[in-house]
């Protein structure tokens, strides 16, 4: 049987991945992203307020769906039900989701898990700053319009940033944030998270609702020679921040809790921890 023939870009991305998880470096992104362009404070209005705010993100969100519907159609993405929609399903307000970050489009995965929730409000998502100022054409007018909140290097950008954070969760809507960090493709293992989405949860008192995705290879060869992957999200019961603690150790904690739950949920799937290149990456991670 003739071996297909992958893309060697692909292929290179891959090969920096193990580069970079054995030298630790999991909060880096592997992808040749574009420069990053500076988001100054006045070129964003974070809540789409207006008209023309409010018509581009119908378009953008009706666009999105049918480019999703199409790559399911043809068969290029593969999503199977979401195990315990229950735990966003029953959250009353405002929380923020978490996910492993492991495609492109793994965003919208999350969408869809969302919609499938009948949650009342809507969901927004975190977003690095080089995504909503420096990708061209269709892909960014989407990472512009689909309720997107773009992180910025700008203090006063990351000022206005917070507070439609806060804005967002207090009216009961929901804000994805990959605190991962880094997208490295079609990676199945855990990686070690970052504090900002923890602190924002307990900033706002309000609970995370961790996700983590599983995957598997599906018998049909994809386009880049890759075998294309069955994705099935797994929803985690939500986790309140601890309001006897100070915020810091209050967002450690949750931290910590979601960490477990994306290596728990690991172990369950595949059958085994985890192995990394370099060793021990979550040393107080209790063994599932």
């Amino acid at each position: 049987m003739t071996q297909p023939i992958r893309d060697p870009g692909r292929v290179a991305v891959l090969e920096k991945i193990a580069e970079y998880e054995k030298a630790r470096r999991f909060d880096e992104d592997v992808e040749e992203d574009p420069p990053t362009i500076p988001l100054e404070p006045d070129k964003i209005d974070y809540l789409h307020k207006g008209i023309a705010g409010g018509c581009r993100r119908v378009a953008a969100f009706a666009s999105a769906y049918v480019y999703f519907w199409n790559l399911e159609r043809t068969g290029q993405m593969r999503l199977e039900p979401t195990e315990g929609l229950e735990h966003l399903a029953e959250v009353p307000g405002g929380a923020v989701l978490t996910c492993n970050h492991f495609h492109p489009m793994d965003s919208f995965i999350m969408q869809r898990v969302f919609d499938h929730s009948h949650h009342r409000k809507r969901m927004y998502r975190v977003i690095r700053e080089g995504n909503y100022t420096s990708f061209p054409g269709y892909y960014g007018f989407l990472m512009r319009n689909c309720n997107t909140l773009p992180l910025s290097d700008n203090m006063q950008t990351m000022k206005k940033f917070l507070k439609a954070v806060e804005q967002v969760l207090a009216a009961g809507n929901c804000v994805l944030v990959f605190p991962e960090q880094s997208l490295w493709w079609q990676y199945r293992k855990p990686k070690p998270m970052k504090p900002g989405a923890f602190d924002l949860a307990a900033r706002s008192h309000v609970p995370v609702v961790p996700c983590f995705i599983t995957m598997r290879d599906s018998d049909t060869i994809g386009p880049d020679g890759f075998p294309v992957q069955v994705y099935t999200p797994h929803l985690g019961a939500p986790i309140y921040p601890d309001e006897s603690l100070p915020r810091p150790r209050a967002r450690e904690k949750l931290r910590r809790q979601a960490e477990q739950f994306a290596l728990q949920t690991y172990c369950q799937v595949y059958g085994q921890m985890p192995q990394y290149a370099c060793g021990t990456v979550f040393p107080d991670a209790d063994t599932p």
